[in-house]
């Protein structure tokens, strides 16, 4: 006899499903990874060209290595301080777990940057935040770790045209620099486009999309011109990700010069937009291909890209699947809110005032 099913499932049914389709998305994708890896390991075993590229990964110094895990475990907490500076509100401890489980997917996962928001977005909501809320905070953080990529993608092809150390070609230093000036202008114009656009439409769909995008764009302006330390965050996130590469590089004895390895970092991470777990094989040959274009051995950036990838993949990916697994745990615990930042600084010098006075009676 055929079970009967309830027409009007309890609310938390549907939490129930996304949470198991979650960890089995998480589960699969780290799986992914090891399998991955392990081809990687295995051609270059195999494959005679490439058994220089592992004889350099065999003679790393250790000593950089655990400089490279330590610099990827500091962008991990930029990314935190990031998030929980979007998240203003959001308890440190839950806001941390939320965003290193948001690493966790965007590393195992194919999801992408904005994929991996969209997981942390369901679980802030799946604790009861306003979805229309989490929608725009995450948008806002997209952009803001977004713009602190373009940034430096401008800052290096400039510099490296100026006369930093690196190949002279225009095409490799002005082409890149222009794309990401010409990125920052768009955005930067974008809000009073957007406001001019939103004004001359009916209330609609479009309306709508124009003016969020002019909000999410001046809120971080916001973020990046008013003075705040966890502005640090952001740019660690992305700096010392790069010094993992760089780390690499020193422990194979060969260091290339910085501009030109950030421009090939940037550009090389285009290819996550390609839906590989850990964009495995994708990334590492675009990451590999640019760096030759810019100078750097092949056997050497091979060696140290393959390296690096191994530890940006498992550093969030394991700190981050024990975030969410903690998270999963604790799903019914109730969540209380922070008080906005100005209210907790005007507390705090309450309480300094207070201990003042009580100690000078």
């Amino acid at each position: 006899m055929a079970q009967e099913t309830d027409p009007n499932p309890p609310p938390h049914a549907d939490t129930q499903l996304n949470a198991a389709k979650a960890r089995r998305s998480l589960r699969n994708g780290l799986i992914s990874l090891v399998l991955l890896l392990a081809l990687v390991v295995g051609v270059l075993l195999a494959i005679p060209g490439l058994q220089g590229v592992a004889h350099e990964v065999s003679r790393m110094q250790l000593s950089w290595i655990l400089v490279a895990i330590a610099c990827e475990i500091l962008s991990c907490l930029g990314y935190v301080v990031a998030f929980l500076q979007v998240f203003d509100r959001a308890p440190l401890r839950l806001g941390a777990r939320v965003a290193l489980s948001e690493l966790a997917f965007g590393a195992a996962v194919s999801l992408g940057g904005a994929g991996s928001l969209a997981v942390g977005a369901w679980l802030l909501v799946e604790r009861g935040a306003r979805p229309a809320r989490v929608a725009e905070r995450s948008a806002v953080l997209f952009f803001y770790t977004s713009a602190i990529n373009v940034i430096t993608l401008a800052a290096a092809g400039l510099g490296l045209f100026l006369g930093l150390p690196g190949p002279s070609n225009p095409l490799l230093s002005l082409v890149p620099a222009g794309v990401g000036v010409a990125v920052l202008v768009f955005f930067a114009l974008l809000p009073r486009t957007g406001d001019r656009l939103a004004a001359g439409r009916r209330p609609g769909k479009l309306r709508t999309f124009l003016t969020e995008a002019a909000f999410t764009v001046r809120e971080c302006e916001r973020l990046l011109r008013t003075p705040d330390w966890r502005l640090l965050g952001c740019i660690g996130y992305l700096w010392f990700d790069i010094a993992v590469l760089m780390a690499c590089f020193a422990a194979i004895g060969r260091v290339p010069p910085l501009a030109p390895v950030v421009l090939a970092y940037q550009i090389g991470y285009l290819s996550n937009f390609i839906p590989i777990p850990g964009g495995i094989g994708v990334l590492d040959g675009s990451m590999v291909g640019m760096l030759v274009l810019y100078g750097v051995s092949g056997t050497a950036a091979t060696a140290a890209t393959l390296v690096y990838h191994a530890i940006a993949l498992w550093i969030p990916a394991t700190w981050g699947t024990i975030a969410f697994l903690v998270l999963q745990r604790t799903r019914g615990q109730p969540v209380t809110l922070r008080a906005p930042r100005e209210e907790r600084r005007r507390q705090k010098r309450k309480r300094r005032e207070a201990e003042r006075r009580k100690s000078t009676t």
